[in-house]
């Protein structure tokens, strides 16, 4: 009898350890919050257990989420859905039923997961895809690209460039019925960096000559070099995307070397050389006071030149949007970008805010203070959020003025 009650309080602790999480007093819906985050902390300590074992990779444990997320592409009375291919790389294309009365809006989706995980037909982004494709009248393709670990920068930023140079093709445009003018790419956290980097990219490629008409950043991560904002530190360990997995998902990003994710831990790993980019990121410039608070800004410190010379990435726009250069960014599009209080990523949206607004462009920038990571997929039961709903309804309404 004293066994089993032992076995029952520590398995009582146990299951108190993984459920209980400090959250902030204004953080939406705390306990779905809590609930959910205790999941993937669990799966987040038993794809480490595996990882050390020689099992399988961490990423590799932490890809069930993706799993047990699919669903098949499904047809509705208001929205076609099917799988198929652009320009060689897997996409789920979402088309409306109802008469078009006059040329569609389109949205090129890149979905989230830290270039790790994730794909277009997880129960969330199918979702998010079709009440986009209905709501809107749009015809929405979102793309799956390839993934790290195998893939590594580039292979990503080529598959989600590739599908979209070939859809804003004049002939593929008129196929789906699309008017040219209103096209944009819209992505969430991984995926707002990649829809960031292929706009950039779209708006100095010669050979194309539709432009977009908007970018959708949902909590983009949007550089590399600087770990240790405001934000990485106020949300270090805060659910659904502490620092330590955000640093992981960099670090995988460009290489499986754990010499690169030490260095990113420890937010040494920008070369001395590369100082004259940190301005672009030094967020004692471009965050607004009420992000800033009352850290004190110190610039990141030096690391040695050989992981740079190895993993070129670190210092490539392609992977680091924010280290555009203002010229660069006067070109871009008409931008909503959305950020949330309590996500690590909160400072890279801002800052770019700020940038995007400095050169010019055009810039609604949404900040949900009572948001966290993740917080606008969650529209689906059984972990439906009111913040969820909010904050896709406004991502909507902003699409119906400016699309």
């Amino acid at each position: 009898m004293g066994a089993r009650l032992l076995c029952l309080c520590l398995l009582t602790a146990l299951l108190g350890y993984y459920i209980y999480t400090p959250l902030p007093e204004d953080l939406a819906q705390p306990w779905t919050v809590m609930l959910t985050s205790a999941a993937l902390r669990a799966l987040g300590h038993l794809s480490e257990a595996a990882e050390l074992l020689g099992l399988m990779h961490y990423m590799e444990g932490l890809r069930l989420i993706t799993a047990v997320e699919l669903v098949a592409p499904t047809s509705d009375e208001n929205v076609t859905v099917a799988d198929t291919e652009f320009s060689g790389v897997p996409v789920r294309l979402f088309q409306p039923r109802r008469a078009p009365g006059g040329l569609r809006r389109a949205m090129v989706y890149f979905h989230g997961g830290g270039w790790c995980l994730g794909d277009a037909g997880m129960h969330g982004y199918d979702l998010m895809s079709r009440r986009i494709s209905n709501e809107l009248n749009a015809v929405v393709v979102s793309v799956n690209y390839r993934l790290a670990p195998p893939h590594h920068f580039p292979a990503q930023f080529e598959d989600v460039y590739s599908v979209t140079k070939f859809f804003l093709q004049s002939k593929v445009l008129s196929q789906y019925g699309v008017d040219p003018a209103r096209v944009c790419v819209a992505g969430d956290s991984a995926g707002g960096n990649l829809a960031a980097a292929v706009a950039q990219q779209l708006s100095e490629d010669p050979e194309v000559k539709t432009k977009l008409k908007a970018q959708v950043l949902i909590y983009p991560a949007l550089q590399a070099l600087d770990l240790n904002l405001p934000s990485y530190r106020d949300n270090a360990d805060k659910p659904l995307l502490p620092r330590s997995l955000m640093v992981r998902f960099w670090s995988e990003y460009f290489t499986s070397d754990p010499a690169l994710r030490e260095a990113m831990a420890s937010n040494r790993h920008v070369p001395a050389e590369a100082g004259h980019l940190l301005p672009l990121v030094n967020w004692s410039r471009w965050l607004p006071a009420e992000m800033r608070k009352a850290h004190a800004y110190a610039s990141p410190a030096p690391g040695g030149a050989e992981l740079a010379r190895s993993y070129p990435g670190l210092l490539d726009p392609r992977a680091s949007p924010l280290l555009a250069s203002e010229p660069r960014l006067r070109r871009l599009p008409r931008a909503f970008i959305l950020t949330c209080e309590h996500d690590v990523l909160r400072d890279d949206g801002a800052m770019y805010a700020g940038r995007l607004r400095a050169a010019g462009v055009p810039v609604a920038h949404h900040h949900a203070r009572d948001a966290f990571h993740g917080a606008l997929t969650f529209l689906a039961w059984p972990l439906e959020l009111a913040v969820g709903q909010r904050l896709f309804n406004t991502c909507v309404g902003w699409l119906r003025e400016n699309l």
